[in-house]
């Protein structure tokens, strides 16, 4: 295990800014995630991170020492990629084997690193088969364990369970993150999806255009966001924004429910809404409408748990509500926070 730390690290190609002064800090044994949108730099940030993309300037810093001009395997990082580059003409067991073999280990240990591997990640039955025999799970478990059997300081992951179905990749993601919890190693993980971002991360740097919007916990980069973007980009429907003369006032749908589902005693922000169209979800009920007057007529959604036993039809007018403590503040110019309501308990 060992700090991972970037100081100002800046990449340019011609005159496209793709990773801006990025400093970050990734404590011992964390698990943190590099969320953004497609050309944020997240990816790029990760290159250089390995040594396999040489900074524009800025510094790489594996354990307090400054690596950015050394080549990839004096950082002695495991990275994998979204293809999870396997050889087609080894079997899964000559992959794992490979980078042991490439460090010139005694046949015994590197047996020995393989079986452990290969039974970690459950494929300890498949060592003889080729790529192309496996399934997309099993090919990404085969990645995974060529990087473990390393035993590097440090796991980059881009994107390595982007090619799995739905259901796949919620397992995967279950089982990656308690595999990691038992290494310990530190892990640097790259995706676009918020859902793998805020279930994997200890915590999560948000990117966009280069530049590092926020970074916090799941928990906090959710439900307080630094500024606009974070709080539109994150959360499936976005954040809902009202502007009203300098200040953007932000609420998640889930905050946004029927003023019937709120004790009476409760401090709310009252909205008249105009409900245009119900979508059911299974678990959830999204409410799409229009704000009325006073109000500006703003497109806003509502999502309801079905276990709200609330009547709702589209073409009705409904009073919905928000807690004063679930309203975010934001500057309508820069988009900056301005933190929660005054005044809310």
């Amino acid at each position: 295990m060992a700090t991972v730390e970037t100081r100002s690290l800046t990449k340019r190609f011609d005159d496209i800014t793709a990773v801006d002064a990025i400093d970050l800090t990734v404590r011992e044994g964390e698990f943190l995630v590099l969320l953004g949108p497609s050309g944020s730099g997240k990816t790029t940030l990760l290159r250089m991170i390995a040594g396999l993309e040489t900074p524009t300037s800025g510094d790489v810093l594996v354990g307090g020492r400054i690596v950015t001009s050394l080549p990839p395997r004096a950082h002695n990082m495991a990275m994998v990629f979204q293809s999870y580059a396997l050889y087609p003409h080894l079997t899964v067991a000559g992959n794992i084997a490979f980078p042991l073999e490439a460090q010139h280990m005694h046949y015994k240990t590197i047996a020995s690193k393989v079986k452990w591997a290969a039974t970690l990640f459950g494929i300890d039955h498949l060592l003889t088969r080729k790529p192309r025999e496996l399934s997309g799970g099993e090919r990404q478990r085969v990645a995974l364990a060529r990087a473990v059997v390393r035993d590097p300081v440090t796991f980059l992951l881009d994107e390595p369970l982007s090619n799995l179905d739905a259901k796949l990749r919620a397992s995967a993601r279950d089982e990656l993150k308690q595999i990691q919890r038992r290494l310990g190693t530190t892990t640097i993980y790259v995706t676009h999806d918020q859902i793998e971002a805020l279930a994997l991360g200890d915590r999560v740097a948000v990117l966009d255009h280069g530049g590092m919007r926020q970074l916090d916990t799941p928990q906090q980069v959710y439900l307080h966001p630094a500024d606009r973007f974070v709080a539109t980009f994150i959360g499936s429907p976005p954040m809902n924004l009202i502007a009203s003369d300098n200040v953007e006032t932000g609420f998640r749908p889930e905050h946004f429910l029927p003023r019937e589902l709120f004790d009476n005693d409760a401090q709310l922000e009252l909205f008249p809404v105009s409900i245009t169209r119900i979508e059911y979800l299974g678990a959830d009920r999204l409410v799409y409408g229009l704000l009325e007057p006073p109000q500006p007529p703003v497109k806003v959604i509502s999502r309801i748990p079905c276990t709200a036993n609330v009547a709702l039809q589209a073409g009705t007018r409904r009073l919905f509500a928000v807690r004063l403590v679930d309203l975010c503040r934001f500057d309508a110019r820069s988009g900056a926070s301005l933190g929660t309501v005054p005044n809310a308990p």
